[in-house]
């Protein structure tokens, strides 16, 4: 079973890909059996609407949680999103992003 970091890299995947098609879907087992292959390309789909993210590897970085920063500003996960929807004025639920 994938971790709690994996978990938060597909979503990552997923909410991204929904949003603006930056990046590819990715689930929890694919996210933890690749050695981190696609942390730069999820750290460069927040990239593009102005969020650096941290993206740690899901077995090396068991236990950390992925970090986002808004004007150097350590930010959630959630607001990491509802800036992403701003910027792009694509607003969405989980439902629309999460499947």
């Amino acid at each position: 079973m994938a971790g709690v970091n994996a978990e938060q890299t597909s979503n990552d995947s997923r909410f991204l890909n929904s949003l603006n098609g930056s990046t590819n879907r990715y689930g929890p087992e694919r996210i933890a059996w690749s050695f981190g292959i696609h942390n730069a390309e999820i750290e460069k789909g927040w990239a593009t609407v102005g969020i650096k993210a941290t993206v740690y590897f899901a077995c090396g970085g068991f236990g950390k949680s992925n970090r986002y920063y808004l004007n150097g500003q350590e930010i959630t996960q959630e607001e990491a999103r509802q800036h992403a929807m701003e910027v792009t004025q694509h607003y969405m639920t989980e439902k629309d992003w999460k499947w």
